[in-house]
């Protein structure tokens, strides 16, 4: 194990001096992958030097999300202290279902989810898990919703019709999810947006209205906190409104953005979360810890039991249920991905969190005031929000990613809200600073200026 560490030490040094002088690694086009690197799996095993050669090539040539040049993704960049918990966590390699095999491990998520849980304002009889991603944590609450308002349909199936709404730029879990629970993605209706992309309550009351007069089931109502491509926030209190009204659920999706929860300067973009049912929220976002941190809370963890408990007498062998996670997890063996959000928060406190989200919000607003204060860009998104979306001349927005990719002077993607196309940049990545800002524009700029578009 002391060899292999040290080949370890070694590969991290490598991948750190690559962020730094190749930020953006040179793309491998697919059709030549398997001739460009040796990934081939023998009968015989490769020796050591060869081994050591394969994965530093791999290396220089997998996309390095922690470089200040990585601007694609809804997370990006490298938090020591987080990283320290993930690999604790992989040499501990304890799984999650039973405080017999995890011991203090249960007892570490469960003070996560409590924290978060009464930082929304969640009752006591709140409780959460952790999940594989944001699509996962989308899918457990409206699981959760549908044997609520329809308790026979786990043994039974459903044999109704039942409906759930969702902004009409929310993530596209939502209608995936509707098909998993056998709801239907036809069940799914779109609920319109006003100009900032956040959902119109009025529109959400008009169609659960609509369905309930033809006869249908609504039961569930997802509501974003950080749309996709605008970074767009809905109005959780209104909507609240609407869904009390109906008697739905109510889950917000905080995948993205939910992070702003422990920020005093702009958890007001959530309020009204202590109405809601359920909440996510995927630390590897905002706050930055390694790939995945994903978060699912609802307000009674009855829920929880009622939709992913069943006996096993083979496993849940000491202790009483409140330690036993396995009893409130849609899965049974389950890494352990509370560690690295515990260590980063014990090792920064509330402010550290704060600082880092708040972080994020300036960089966007530096960028905003760039893009403003050049006549050749076109902003196309708004205040308090971390999706920073733009064109810079009359290059489409598809072209100049693309070209900046296979260039390898830039990771960006692109975006389209209402039919219009646009650059979007997102300042999640926990490494940049405002000097990154500024260059990834005059980066695009100086590109632009030697590449015939």
């Amino acid at each position: 194990m002391q060899n292999d560490l040290s080949l370890f030490s070694e590969l991290v040094e490598l991948l750190i001096s690559e962020e730094k002088n190749h930020p953006v690694a040179t793309p491998i086009d697919t059709n030549v992958l398997y001739e460009t690197l040796d990934l081939q799996l023998t009968n015989e095993p490769t020796i050591d030097s060869d081994f050591k050669t394969s994965l530093k090539d791999i290396i220089r040539s997998t996309p390095k999300t922690a470089s200040t040049s990585f601007f694609n993704q809804l997370f990006g960049g490298r938090i020591p202290r987080a990283t320290l918990g993930d690999l604790l966590a992989v040499m501990l390699n304890n799984s999650m279902y039973t405080y017999k095999v995890a011991g203090p491990q249960v007892g570490i998520e469960k003070t996560v989810l409590r924290k978060i849980c009464d930082i929304i304002g969640y009752p006591s009889s709140a409780d959460g898990t952790f999940a594989p991603g944001g699509s996962m944590s989308n899918y457990m609450a409206v699981l959760m919703a549908r044997d609520k308002y329809n308790p026979s349909v786990r043994n039974e199936g459903i044999n109704n019709t039942m409906t759930l709404y969702t902004s009409e730029v929310s993530h596209y879990s939502i209608a995936k999810n509707a098909s998993f629970i056998g709801v239907g993605r036809h069940q799914v209706r779109s609920i319109k947006t006003n100009d900032k992309g956040q959902m119109l309550a009025e529109d959400l009351d008009a169609k659960i209205t609509h369905d309930i007069a033809q006869g249908y089931q609504p039961f569930f109502v997802n509501a974003t906190a950080g749309t996709t491509v605008l970074g767009a926030f809905d109005d959780v209190k209104q909507l609240s409104k609407v869904c009390k009204k109906h008697d739905v659920w109510l889950h917000l999706d905080g995948a993205y953005c939910g992070a702003v929860i422990f920020s005093d300067d702009y958890k007001h973009l959530t309020n009204g979360i202590e109405y809601t049912d359920s909440f996510s929220v995927n630390a590897h976002k905002m706050l930055g810890t390694p790939l995945s941190c994903s978060i699912i809370v609802t307000r009674d963890k009855a829920h929880l039991y009622q939709s992913f408990s069943n006996e096993a007498d083979y496993l849940y062998q000491t202790n009483n249920d409140d330690f036993n996670l396995g009893k409130t997890s849609l899965q049974c063996g389950r890494r352990n991905d509370a560690l690295k959000l515990w260590t980063l928060w014990k090792s920064v406190g509330g402010n550290g969190l704060k600082s880092i989200v708040n972080h994020q919000f300036h960089l966007a607003d530096i960028a905003r005031n760039y893009i403003k204060n050049h006549p050749d860009y076109t902003l196309y998104s708004y205040d308090n929000s971390i999706s920073v979306c733009f064109n810079y001349k009359a290059i489409p927005a598809k072209t100049l990613c693309t070209a900046l990719y296979e260039h390898s002077q830039l990771m960006v993607g692109f975006g389209n809200f209402r039919n219009q196309d646009f650059v979007r940049m997102v300042t999640i990545n926990t490494v940049l600073q405002e000097k990154d800002i500024i260059n990834f524009f005059k980066t695009i700029e100086e590109f632009a200026i030697s590449t015939d578009f």
